[in-house]
């Protein structure tokens, strides 16, 4: 259950200071691309880093996952898009349920399958509700869960979905346009969800540049998370870290 990690970033958001992540895909990540991510990362001072992807039809998420972890001490977190993407090497594990879908499987069916083997493996579990709003573009994601994503336009939809996680216990709300999204979430969608509920919200998806990221912290997400972009511009790093820290604001003493 919710431990060292989680704390970490509910102190973050009790702070009213921003996260930053590095999306790692396995798929696209040599162990030398790898090290050149994890020294930007660094110097950057990125806050965590999630490891994962829709397919992941490469074999080395373990060594990849171990080798971040011997490299560096930012925190890794599983972001799996199947049952076999988990590894006890990492820090904590982001338990997806796709609340935005009804795909059952995608809802707890995968869980019910993978709940013996992610107890075994002594992962941090962060039970996680998962919500994918249309990029504008079919995505890896939306094809493979089968599940239509909430339309841009429909902030209604996504505030009910949001609380409607929150009530049942979920620990993070994840909202992602998918990757290489042709619009990232509308400012508009955050803040209407982020005015409503507590627990912590996390963006992704279509995020390309400083001042979306920068735009997306005052909207009221409490974490970014950037993948594709970085992939074709491993500099954005630090560009995106900077403008995320620096909307993070602390409450003057009094």
């Amino acid at each position: 259950m919710p431990g060292l990690t989680y704390d970490r970033i509910t102190d973050l958001k009790s702070k009213n200071k921003k996260g930053f992540t590095v999306l790692v895909d396995p798929d696209k990540t040599s162990l030398k691309k790898a090290d050149e991510l994890i020294t930007l990362c660094t110097q950057a001072k990125v806050d965590f880093i999630f490891v994962g992807g829709s397919l992941v039809v490469s074999d080395h998420l373990e060594d990849l996952v171990q080798h971040i972890k011997s490299s560096c001490d930012i925190p890794v977190l599983l972001f799996p898009g199947s049952p076999s993407q988990i590894t006890p090497y990492a820090d904590a594990l982001l338990y997806l349920s796709l609340i935005s879908g009804r795909n059952p499987e995608l809802l707890i069916g995968q869980h019910v399958i993978s709940a013996p083997s992610v107890r075994k493996s002594g992962l941090e579990v962060i039970p996680t509700g998962y919500m994918l709003i249309d990029g504008g573009a079919p995505t890896t994601v939306s094809y493979i869960s089968n599940a239509s994503p909430i339309p841009s336009d429909k902030n209604e939809i996504a505030l009910c979905t949001a609380l409607a996680g929150e009530m049942l216990g979920l620990k993070l709300l994840y909202m992602d346009a998918g990757s290489g999204a042709k619009h990232p979430v509308k400012e508009s969608m955050i803040q209407a969800v982020a005015s409503h509920v507590n627990i912590p919200l996390i963006i992704g998806g279509g995020i390309v540049d400083p001042e979306k990221a920068y735009n997306n912290c005052k909207a009221g997400a409490d974490i970014i998370v950037v993948g594709n972009a970085i992939e074709k511009d491993s500099n954005l790093i630090t560009e995106i870290s900077q403008a995320v820290h620096s909307c993070s604001v602390i409450p003057s003493p009094r």
